[in-house]
């Protein structure tokens, strides 16, 4: 086959794909910077301690990452047939996503701009 051939390319890149367990969660409703806070508290981590650290975190961007990390975790155990007690955070980050922008009136018949942010947050898991 020649060098550039469709299925060729398709074989390079599927040889190259990431074989971790992970979870992604798109359009949260949650800005980065909150987001990172939580996330930053967790990464490194291993499983149990990390739910146990979101489970009494205050934050409301906590819930949703448990969420996810439990998805992440259930992820490694049916699709990859890996053991909860042996896995770890390898990465967990927030991309931005996009913002929706309203309307806020104001004194004088002027307008303010409030922008509500969304996030897409990805935890990749990793085994010990």
């Amino acid at each position: 086959m020649a060098k550039g051939h469709r299925s060729q390319i398709k074989r390079e890149r599927n040889a190259n794909k990431d074989t971790r367990p992970s979870a992604k969660l798109s359009y949260a409703r949650v800005s980065v910077q909150k987001a990172c806070f939580v996330l930053d508290a967790i990464r490194g981590k291993d499983v149990t301690t990390a739910l146990a650290i979101l489970e009494y975190n205050p934050r409301y961007a906590s819930g949703i990452i448990k969420k996810l990390l439990e998805s992440a975790v259930a992820n490694a155990e049916n699709n990859n047939g890996m053991n909860a007690e042996n896995l770890y955070i390898a990465e967990c980050y927030a991309n931005k996503g996009p913002t929706m922008k309203r309307i806020r009136p104001r004194a004088q018949g002027r307008a303010y701009r409030i922008e509500k942010r969304m996030s897409h947050i990805t935890i990749v898991l990793d085994e010990r």
